[in-house]
């Protein structure tokens, strides 16, 4: 009973400060959650020993699709991206002459609740909705189509998707370490400056630009891998998550190695928070003095994050090509199993901005109803109002962490499943894919581990 007061307490007084950027969510979690991490972990490594009995073929049939209906040729995908374009100037504009409150002015808003929570979810859960909201492909199309001109130069092949693995750390880097992502000035002109300095590169280089150097989108496109809805043969088609990554050829080794650092950010932006980590650089996470004294520091911790990530997947996957005996090289086996870990940074993503969501969403809802703050209430929420109450009882706050735990443990079970169909596909051996799982499969318990420990963990931020 203490440990629910205490949560309850703590979370009452956290609320109203911590609300101010996403990767500032989380909320201190007190709740006696040994027995669900044991019993997430317990799931997963049954999964594995499943796999290992049921005869071949077993984990491919799970990815089985149901075609729905044909797809209509509409065109109006570049029409869809104009209108992204115009909220992206609308935004840009606020940003820079609104109000300085980020819960208030619909920059910080639309950048970190709308774009990074709610759409970069829904991307990976549903499907590609970035083919009509994506802000540059519209204008580009008009472009063309009022100049009659080509892309003037040609996109260097050994380039290759190196200049979207590097705009994404520098992403990363920002969303972790500046000093004020969410002010809306620092923001929007950071933003407009982005989505120019990506017109540029779309009108030098044509398409090929936005899915091998653009960020947003190669991030975007990975996700979509993941999607319950997806194409077919021509039709719209659903399948459980991750079906479309057995449909697709295995990725380029910086393509692969994008995929693996998605996750290796996301563990770090829930680490970098934690009164462990704060504890390490020396700092009294009651008393944190402010993110511009951990700037160097949490560049650091992201990239050593990232690096120590790869290193173990690489490990494990050396380790088990060994066991398998199966000649694959060591680049091989990153460029085929790089897309099993993508349900895995899409499953704590998901729990690690819930509890963001669920607030900051509320402040959208309130912008959305009165965008310009002049009383008008388009949407009719005249009594509206923020609400953090369901912090506050120990019947939500339990419902909050068993959905969050079960985004990480789904995550890692879908994980394991791509992992174990890919190894079964590539090889055509049951024996052969469970000896070069192994390693890898040890490698996804321990991660889910890590992941729930770190939806538990006290935050300082």
């Amino acid at each position: 009973m203490k440990t629910w007061l205490s949560s309850a307490i703590l979370l009452t007084v956290s609320a109203g400060l911590a609300f101010a950027h996403a990767s500032e969510q989380g909320f201190v979690l007190l709740l006696p959650t040994d027995i669900y991490i044991t019993a997430g972990v317990a799931s997963v490594a049954l999964t594995i020993v499943l796999l290992a009995v049921l005869p071949p073929g077993a984990g491919e049939a799970l990815f089985r699709t149901v075609p729905l209906f044909s797809l209509p040729r509409l065109r109006l995908r570049h029409l869809t991206s104009l209108v992204a374009t115009g909220v992206m100037v609308f935004l840009v504009w606020r940003g820079l002459t609104g109000p300085r409150d980020p819960l208030v002015n619909p920059m910080p808003l639309f950048v970190w609740t709308v774009w990074w929570i709610f759409m970069v979810s829904l991307q990976g859960i549903l499907g590609n909705h970035w083919r009509w909201t994506n802000p540059w492909t519209g204008v580009g199309a008009l472009l063309r189509l009022a100049t009659g001109l080509r892309a003037p130069l040609r996109y260097p092949r050994w380039l290759g998707h190196w200049p979207a693995l590097v705009s994404f750390i520098g992403f990363a880097g920002f969303l972790l370490a500046d000093i004020a992502p969410t002010d809306p000035a620092r923001l929007a002109t950071i933003a407009g400056f982005y989505w120019y300095f990506t017109l540029m590169g779309l009108v030098l280089f044509g398409p090929v630009w936005m899915v091998r150097a653009e960020a947003l989108t190669v991030l975007m496109r990975a996700y979509a891998r993941m999607g319950l809805l997806g194409r077919a043969r021509g039709r719209l088609a659903a399948g459980l998550p991750g079906w479309q990554i057995l449909r697709r050829p295995a990725p380029s080794l910086v393509l692969a190695l994008f995929m693996v650092i998605l996750l290796g950010t996301g563990s770090f932006d829930g680490l970098n928070e934690t009164f462990w980590w704060i504890g390490f650089l020396g700092l009294n996470p009651l008393e944190f003095p402010g993110r511009s004294a951990v700037v160097t520091q949490n560049l650091i911790g992201l990239f050593v994050a990232n690096a120590a990530l790869l290193g173990v997947f690489a490990a494990s996957l050396w380790l088990g090509e060994r066991l398998a005996g199966t000649g694959r090289s060591l680049r091989e086996a990153i460029c085929l199993f790089a897309p099993s870990i993508l349900p895995i940074a899409l499953g704590y993503h998901v729990a690690h901005y819930l509890t963001a969501a669920m607030v900051d969403g509320q402040y959208v809802v309130q912008f959305l109803d009165d965008p310009m703050n002049t009383g008008a209430h388009l949407l009719g929420l005249e009594d509206f109002y923020v609400t953090t109450g369901f912090f506050n009882t120990p019947g939500t706050v339990k419902v909050i962490w068993l959905a969050q735990a079960g985004a990480v443990v789904v995550g890692h079970v879908i994980a394991i499943l791509l992992a174990h169909a890919l190894a079964v596909r590539d090889t055509g051996s049951t024996r052969r894919a469970v000896l070069g799982q192994a390693p890898l499969a040890l490698f996804m318990v321990a991660y889910t581990f890590f992941g729930l420990w770190l939806l538990a963990s006290p935050r300082g931020l």
